[in-house]
Order: structure tokens, then C-alpha cells, then sequence
């Protein structure tokens, strides 16, 4: 049975989100623990005559490299991943981790380097946009202990999300990109949290599959220096090795000028990072009905069924406000009665309501829907 499904998420990656054809080749980056998962890629891009480029960390030894990090290494480092990424056609990468909190002790110093000189120019700025690229995780005991499960109903309940059928979401989707893409102004008021931007003429991006499994989002990006208010984060983020709670900022004309969470110190440090940093690159809806609750791991808990999320940072070029930042952290906030409830206006007409899609046309989005 898991080999089963092991063998339609690996078609579904190089098929569906990456389009892989024959004689491209495509990066699979990922561990040894998702060995099972690479053999099957692997498989596939041979099967249909493309090139495999397999790359295998282990977050033990990348912690180390990031304590001995320097500027000249990370330049080093990007100096001969640059021709691979810049030639390849696609890109997957698997997170997963016996230890999520591995870099945790990793001084931010040294994180901010390697995200400088190494994650920007490789990910940001050739990955992203040069390569038809997929993001996933795969099911461990770490991840289990974090989503508070068995390892058997993680493992069960990873596959349902990661193998739904993302071509009926996408259809669903439709009817709400064409209400953001004529849209003025938002509202989002909850527990703590009054803020109100403009998305007049921003593009909006459905996401079913394509770029990120398991999927479920559609995102646009607020007019960059329309943003005012306040807004209060009830979902933590774990960040590069970090939990963050509470996390709350404050906007004026587009710019944090407020913030305040757990651990203060390291958010400053991601707010100072550069210019765009204190600027939001991304707004966008989680719609999965299979995510329900947060697991302490963005790539699920931006999903979750009933939440939005603002990413502080670089704002993608298929729905571009034109910031420009080395960071692109996506913060979560759900407005499920569980965790407060929540309002979403669209030019003052509320369309949804403690999670739930309340305009006729939107309906198709809410969980007993999409299952």
C-alpha cells in the first residue's frame, strides 16, 4: 500500500508539478530518510528519458557547514551550485528532518550570511524563477511528534493531503482569483488584529500541486504601501531552527513599525535584514481540508483549511508588488472558532467568516466541498 502511494506521489511530482519532459534535467534535492521517495523520482524521470541530478544532505552535517559559515564560503558554495540550477529545467526538494530544530544554536549571524550569499542568488533568484520547481516534506517520527500523532496516522494522513485531487482545487479556486484580481480593498479583523491593504490590480496565483505538496492556496501580494493596522499571528512559525508565538506586527503605509513575539530578538533580526524586509511580499488564503490544525511546519500550516497568511519579504514575480527582500517568511493566522474566529471584507463585503467561505460563489472552497 505505501509503495502504492509512494509511486503516485513521485508520478504526480514529475508529471503535474514539474512537467518534466524528455531531455531536461531536474534537481532532487532531499535526505536519506526520504530515500524511498527519491528511488521512486528517480525512476520516473528515467522513464520518461529526462536526467536525474540527485543531491543528499543531512541536517547534522548542515548544521556544521552553518557554524563554520563565512561570506567567502557561501559565495564559494554558490559559485558551484550556480551552472547546475541555472541549467536544469525543474527542481524538487524534499524536507525532512530527524531533528527540526537541528540549527536551532546556529548563531543568526551566520544563518543570515548563507541566506545572503547562498539561499537568494540559488533559490530566490534563479530557482524560483528559472525553474519549474516543487517543494515537499516526508513522513517521520520527528514529524509525527510535531503533528502529535502516531507515526502510522501521520504517514496515513500525509498521503491523503499530498495525493487529493489538486485538479478539482483548482477549479474551485477560480471563482476566488477572479474576485482578488478585481478587488480594491481588504480587511482582516480578528482577535488583536484590524488590518486593511489594497490589491487593486495585483495578479492573483492559484496553488494546486504545482510549486508545493501538499498544496492548497491561492496568493496575491497587497499594494506594497497600502498596508495599515494591526495584525496578531495565532498560528507559532517555526523559522530557521526557532519557534515563534504570539508573533504581532503593527504597519504604517505598507512598513512594520511595530513588532512583538516570543522571542523578539530574532524577529527584529529577520524585520532589519534589508531594505524589504519590513514590507509584505505576499497575502493568500489556506484552503487544504485536510490541514486542520498547525503542526509547526509552514509548508503545511500556510494550507491550513480556514487561515491566510503575510509574508514578510520577497514578493514573487507571477503576483508582484515589486519588494524585494533576501528573506520570504510566510506567517499564519486562522480564523476557525477553535482559534479565535475571524472576518475577511472585500470591499466591505464580508466573504468569509470564522474560516467558512460565505458568498455563494466561493462555497466550493470550504472543506466539505473539496474532500
Amino acid at each position: 500500500m505505501k509503495d502504492e502511494r509512494i509511486t503516485k506521489l513521485a508520478k504526480n511530482l514529475i508529471s503535474y508539478s514539474c512537467k518534466l519532459e524528455k531531455g531536461q534535467t531536474i534537481i532532487i534535492e532531499g535526505t536519506h530518510e526520504a530515500r524511498d521517495l527519491i528511488i521512486a523520482i528517480v525512476r520516473q524521470v528515467y522513464a520518461i528519458g529526462a536526467y536525474p541530478m540527485v543531491r543528499l544532505s543531512d541536517s547534522q552535517i548542515g548544521r556544521e557547514v552553518l557554524m563554520g559559515v563565512t561570506e567567502e564560503y557561501s559565495k564559494m558554495a554558490c559559485k558551484y551550485a550556480k551552472p547546475l540550477f541555472e541549467d536544469a529545467a525543474a527542481y524538487i526538494g524534499i524536507g525532512v528532518s530527524s531533528n527540526v530544530f537541528e540549527t536551532a544554536d546556529v548563531p543568526v549571524e551566520k544563518k543570515n550570511i548563507h541566506t545572503k550569499h547562498y539561499g537568494q542568488p540559488i533559490h530566490i533568484d534563479i530557482r524560483v524563477k528559472k525553474t519549474k520547481w516543487v517543494i515537499l516534506r516526508y513522513p517521520n517520527p520527528s514529524m509525527a511528534q510535531l503533528a502529535q500523532t502516531s507515526s502510522e496516522a501521520f504517514e496515513n494522513f500525509f498521503f491523503d493531503v499530498c495525493n487529493l485531487d489538486y485538479a478539482k482545487m483548482h477549479k474551485a479556486m477560480l471563482p476566488l482569483k477572479e474576485l482578488i484580481e478585481r478587488t480594491d480593498r481588504v480587511r482582516i479583523v480578528a482577535k488583536d488584529t484590524d488590518l486593511s491593504f489594497s490589491i487593486k490590480g495585483q495578479k492573483a496565483k492559484i496553488c494546486s500541486g504545482e510549486c508545493n505538496i501538499p498544496d492548497g492556496e491561492i496568493y496575491t501580494s497587497p499594494v506594497k504601501n497600502s498596508i495599515n493596522g494591526r495584525i496578531h499571528f495565532n498560528i507559532p512559525s517555526l523559522h530557521k531552527g526557532v519557534v515563534l508565538h504570539d508573533i504581532v506586527l503593527e504597519f504604517k503605509d505598507g512598513k512594520v513599525i511595530n513588532s512583538s513575539c516570543s522571542s523578539n530578538d530574532i524577529l527584529l533580526n529577520e524585520l532589519d535584514s534589508d531594505e524589504g524586509s519590513r514590507y509584505i511580499g505576499e497575502f493568500a488564503f489556506g484552503v487544504n481540508p485536510y490541514i486542520t490544525k498547525p503542526m509547526y511546519d509552514t509548508l503545511f500550516d500556510e494550507k491550513m483549511m480556514g487561515s491566510i497568511h503575510l509574508a514578510l519579504g520577497n514578493s514573487y514575480e507571477d503576483a508582484d508588488n515589486g519588494n524585494r527582500s533576501q528573506i520570504h517568511w510566510d506567517i499564519v493566522q486562522s480564523h476557525t472558532p477553535e482559534n479565535g474566529g475571524g472576518e475577511i471584507y472585500f470591499d466591505d463585503i464580508l466573504i468569509r467568516k470564522d474560516g467558512v467561505f460565505v458568498l455563494p460563489e466561493l462555497q466550493s472552497l470550504n472543506a466539505e466541498n473539496l474532500k
